[in-house]
């Protein structure tokens, strides 16, 4: 009966190791980015949201991952990127991985089981707003996780006078 406990215990320990250690992060995409004036398309899954997911009408996850783009903020589009750029770099668990005048991409890792989900934003001179997605690496749904921070994330770049 010890040992079975001992067991167990061990067998949990290793897993909280390996979920600290990154083994719930999944691998970074590699075909992130814009692509003659699009973002990756929503996941066929419902986790990700996209402000052009009506680009893709016949897309499974269409309804569910439409969102509004965010409104341009100041005099031109590297402005708001920047303005939106601070937004992020100051909300936790949000990485800035790579960033150009008119482009962010950034990780969003939750706290305790270290989930990675992937976050694109690029400023479309033709619209002037900021397009965005953002996905979920793992698992089939995200509960609208990815909804609620693009929300968030919405209110704080917002509120930026």
């Amino acid at each position: 009966m010890k040992t079975a406990i001992y067991v167990i215990a061990g067998i949990l320990v290793l897993a909280a190791l390996a979920i600290q250690f990154g083994a719930l992060r999944g691998k970074r995409p590699t075909d992130l980015g814009v692509n003659n004036g699009r973002l990756k398309p929503p996941s066929l899954t419902p986790n990700s949201v996209s402000s052009q997911a009506s680009f893709y009408p016949d897309h499974p996850q269409r309804t569910y991952a439409e969102i509004a783009p965010l409104p341009m903020r100041g005099k031109s589009g590297t402005a708001s990127i920047e303005g939106l750029t601070a937004v992020l770099s100051a909300m936790p668990g949000i990485s800035i991985v790579e960033q150009r005048p008119d482009y962010v991409r950034a990780e969003a890792e939750t706290r305790w089981m270290k989930f990675t989900d992937d976050l694109e934003f690029w400023f479309d001179p033709a619209r002037k707003v900021i397009e965005l997605r953002s996905a979920s690496r793992l698992g089939r749904r995200d509960f609208g996780v990815n909804r609620e921070r693009i929300e968030a994330i919405r209110a704080a770049y917002q509120a930026r006078t």
